[in-house]
């Protein structure tokens, strides 16, 4: 989110937005801000005025603790135990980080590798539900690219097993990413098919687990292993399957949150009210293009 905390969190009521994922920090960097962000009171107040949440931080893309390299691990640990501790300041309730990849260790060696990055975060740190000051962390499938792991609903059970056996499964939850699922060879374009998706996720972690969804579009191929996010209804996932994600009775509990592109040329209010016409199962709103192409002017909110 590149608008200003207050900016973003008034954006996101103007647009109908009820929750809001943010960075902490600049998301490409791990050299860290020394001092709490000036905005970061004003921020919490709008939050509560404005009933919006819950808040998500994104962690840095820059963290990978499956991987073998001690200095790149090293680092990752710090910079999500850096987000751990300053989550307080935005009242981020979860801290979401990519599963990461094992660089050609294998996948056992990998999951290994990140429970004990995980471990070293949180230690000495409050669990979940003991303090308001502690927030889940999330992790987020893979759509499996470069040797990463987390892009089954296999995998991130063998985590969550994994974390289990260190005592961490009580600082765990999940965030499925739709744009990722296809890309790792769900067919989330189907129907019957996301419905035994989140069946077997539910065997295999329990949907209490899960704690958010990213609803993207993609235009990657399905099984491609490529990330690539698009507007809601414009990609290759397409209406039918989004809309039934969106609408499913399972995922009632779950916070669902945008990762789509152009948010801050004015796509944020596409998507959030392509968001409405899929559950209310009207024409999806019109992009920018072609309202632009038509004379009018800003989307309609």
């Amino acid at each position: 989110m590149g608008l200003g905390l207050v900016r973003a969190v008034e954006r996101a009521d103007a647009i109908g937005a009820s929750a809001l994922q943010i960075f902490s920090d600049n998301p490409t960097a791990w050299r860290r801000r020394a001092e709490r962000p000036p905005e970061a009171e004003a921020f919490r107040r709008r939050l509560v005025e404005l009933d919006v949440g819950p808040v998500a931080i994104h962690a840095a893309y820059l963290i990978n603790l499956a991987g073998p390299d001690d200095e790149l691990f090293g680092k990752s640990v710090q910079l999500l135990r850096h987000e751990l501790e300053h989550a307080s300041e935005f009242d981020a309730k979860f801290v979401n980080v990519h599963v990461g990849s094992h660089r050609g260790t294998g996948r056992d060696a990998g999951i290994r590798r990140l429970i004990d990055g995980l471990e070293r975060a949180a230690d000495g740190l409050p669990a979940p539900g003991t303090d308001a000051a502690s927030p889940l962390i999330v992790l987020e499938n893979s759509s499996g690219g470069g040797f990463a792991i987390g892009c089954t609903i296999e995998e991130l059970a063998m985590i969550l097993d994994a974390a289990a056996e260190r005592g961490l499964d009580d600082r765990l939850g999940f965030c499925l990413d739709v744009a990722h699922l296809w890309g790792a060879g769900y067919d989330v374009s189907n129907p019957d098919e996301i419905d035994g998706l989140l069946a077997r996720f539910d065997r295999e972690i329990g949907l209490a687990r899960l704690a958010m969804v990213h609803l993207n579009d993609s235009t990657a191929g399905i099984g491609s292993r490529h990330d690539r996010h698009a507007h809601l209804g414009e990609g290759q996932i397409g209406r039918e399957g989004l809309a039934h994600f969106l609408c499913h009775p399972a995922l009632d509990q779950v916070a669902f949150y945008l990762e789509t592109p152009g948010m801050e040329e004015g796509y944020d209010a596409v998507n959030v009210a392509r968001l409405g016409d899929m559950a209310a199962g009207r024409p999806l709103t019109p992009g920018l293009e072609a309202d632009r192409a038509s004379g009018g002017g800003e989307v309609a909110r």
